[in-house]
């Protein structure tokens, strides 16, 4: 009975060895990240290899693996103060989309880190904004050149951290703050603007409106000179005739009154009496 436990502690130990080993072996990258292998005893990174996938991996025990999400991330710049380009100071809430390289993700590790982030991208941001707006007045920026702004914030930033092994997918200035004041003067300005443009509206169809009653004046008094120009006495006569004769045909005519009523021989009630 004394020696079973001497027995036992050789088996026992091996088991927790086996147990660290294989917990300090084992590694599980969750769905939408990737590791870094880390050799302690063979050449550090590893950057030559695509970075381990999402699965269960059994690395050595004296080995480390450095995990990053992979998968389209956000981070939000609130209450970025930048000038105009006369001075004025301006505040942006700018939202950034961004992921690292997959393929670039040891290279990643290597030059820049995990917190690569605050190195690299929030840098360049505000580096990038701030020449940007620097270009603008600030009604430039209140009223027409916001997407304009955004877009060259996104194209200057993605031409200065390209080599930096991020991928930058897309740059949202989600709002422009003025100081009240200037905020003030440029909605006056543009109300007066719009109510300038109403008013040159107006008289614009005030002209064309004159212009239509022009034409169409023109074109009865062309019509009235054609038709009397055309109106001779027998064509009157003949005229006079036909609607004595639709009268006399008529229900509702009572009297019909007959004789020469002048020269031209038409009733009274059609003649030029």
């Amino acid at each position: 009975m004394e020696k079973a436990p001497k027995f036992f502690i050789p088996i026992i130990v091996g088991i927790i060895v086996t147990i660290i080993v294989i917990a300090k072996s084992a590694v599980v990258i969750e769905y939408g990240e990737a590791g870094v292998l880390f050799k302690t005893f063979g050449g550090g990174v590893v950057i030559d290899k695509k970075p381990l996938g999402e699965g269960f991996h059994i690395i050595a025990p004296w080995n480390k693996v450095y995990v990053y999400n992979v998968k389209q991330q956000e981070f939000f710049e609130s209450n970025m103060q930048v000038l105009s380009s006369n001075g004025l100071e301006i505040s942006l809430d700018v939202s950034v989309l961004y992921q690292p390289k997959y393929d670039e993700l040891g290279l990643l590790h290597k030059t820049k880190g995990e917190n690569y982030v605050n190195i690299v991208l929030i840098p360049q941001i505000r580096a990038v904004a701030r020449s940007v707006v620097g270009r603008y007045t600030p009604e430039q920026l209140y009223s027409t050149k916001r997407d304009a702004i955004q877009n060259e914030i996104f194209d200057e930033t993605y031409k200065n951290i390209k080599s930096q092994h991020i991928q930058l997918n897309a740059v949202l200035v989600r709002d422009v703050t003025l100081p009240p004041a200037i905020k003030e003067a440029i909605e006056r300005k543009l109300r007066q603007e719009q109510e300038a443009l109403e008013y040159e509206f107006r008289l614009e169809k005030a002209r064309q409106e004159a212009e239509r009653q022009r034409i169409d004046a023109e074109g009865k008094a062309t019509a009235n000179r054609i038709l009397n120009a055309s109106l001779t006495d027998k064509i009157l006569q003949e005229k006079g005739i036909e609607a004595t004769v639709r009268l006399s045909e008529s229900n509702n005519a009572k009297v019909i009154v007959i004789g020469s009523g002048g020269e031209d021989g038409l009733p009274i009630i059609l003649g030029n009496q």
